[in-house]
């Protein structure tokens, strides 16, 4: 008898760096949302603005927290947003083995979108008068923060209005769960799936279900979570046809996942995207326009649009209804944004 071939060792995870320049005020105003250029990278730093000097009003500076060493391309990109540091040699340090995106994003200011107001500190205040969610800073991103998230909450606050309803939702890449949480605030007698490619930020949307009083689980008014590549697990399956679908994502995996989420919607069910540039959208739409859906709304914040489209009837032999057994539903290398 051989051996056992030995167990490979795990990959290290990617080292934490900081890039840090100084800025104007008016600069680090500027920089309030979501840069696109770093949008189409792999991995997008976290930039965080703060006063330098308490008496010094007109004084900032800005930090950038990359996963992994930054390109001189990335240095050069960033001294580009703030041209009074042109002649300032920026200060690139490796950071110690913390976590990052947790350190990145502490003391975010609190988000409102909609009826829904998201704190990422749990001294931060209640709004009153809103649906209060509690997202603490974490290891997963989707704390309500990027443009596409709280684009989504205001979509979904919307159809609700307009009286919109929905009995089985899913939430594909969905980070921190916020997204499925704000949907079964909405509907709360639905039925919520959500899922991440990331087992980590599956487990936090579980921590976080709790601290909001979110109960988990397969029934009515409970949120199942599931770790999948797109839609790549037989529970996501069996548990559809869905009349609700989100998926706030990237355009790339958006167009590759278009027949497989497509599938699993009911006729006449809806879809809201994001997690696309203005200038993808076009792309995106046309992938899941030749998966028999429409454009139904579109809201733009900055440079992100939120899309929401309905899948037209479909009559005879052409009708789906259930998910191709040969479509594995899978972006591999895609998480949530």
């Amino acid at each position: 008898m051989t051996d056992a071939a030995p167990t490979p060792e795990p990959e290290p995870a990617a080292q934490s760096w900081k890039v840090t320049l100084p800025c104007t005020r008016a600069e680090a105003e500027a920089l309030d949302g979501d840069i696109a250029a770093f949008a189409l990278m792999d991995r997008p730093p976290v930039l965080m603005t703060s006063e330098a000097a308490p008496d010094d009003e007109e004084s900032w500076r800005l930090e950038a927290y990359f996963e992994g060493q930054p390109s001189s391309a990335a240095i050069k990109l960033l001294r580009s947003l703030v041209p009074s540091a042109a002649g300032v040699r920026p200060q690139v340090e490796q950071l110690p083995d913390e976590d990052w995106v947790t350190l990145s994003q502490q003391g975010l200011e609190p988000v409102t979108a909609g009826r829904f107001h998201v704190r990422n500190l749990a001294s931060d205040p209640e709004r009153p008068g809103h649906v209060n969610f509690l997202i603490e800073a974490s290891r997963a991103f989707g704390t309500g923060q990027h443009e596409t998230t709280a684009g989504c909450l205001i979509m979904l606050d919307r159809m609700r209005r307009v009286g919109m309803r929905f009995g089985n939702v899913a939430d594909i890449g969905t980070g921190t769960g916020l997204l499925a949480f704000a949907a079964l605030h909405l509907w709360p007698r639905t039925y919520a799936t959500a899922s991440d490619i990331d087992p980590v930020a599956v487990e936090i949307s579980a921590a976080n279900a709790a601290a909001n009083g979110i109960a988990t689980g397969k029934g009515q008014g409970q949120i199942a979570l599931y770790t999948a590549a797109g839609v790549d697990h037989p529970a996501i399956i069996t548990r559809a046809p869905y009349d609700l679908l989100i998926a706030n994502i990237l355009a790339g995996p958006l167009i590759e996942l278009a027949p497989s989420l497509c599938a699993l919607v009911e006729e006449g069910g809806t879809i809201v995207l994001a997690g696309l540039l203005k200038e993808q959208a076009d792309a995106v739409l046309a992938a899941y326009r030749a998966q028999g859906m429409r454009l139904a709304e579109r809201t733009d914040r900055g440079d992100w649009p939120t899309l929401r489209l309905r899948k037209r009837p479909r009559i005879g032999w052409k009708r789906p209804t259930r998910l191709d057994g040969n479509a594995r539903g899978e972006a591999p290398g895609f998480g949530s944004l």
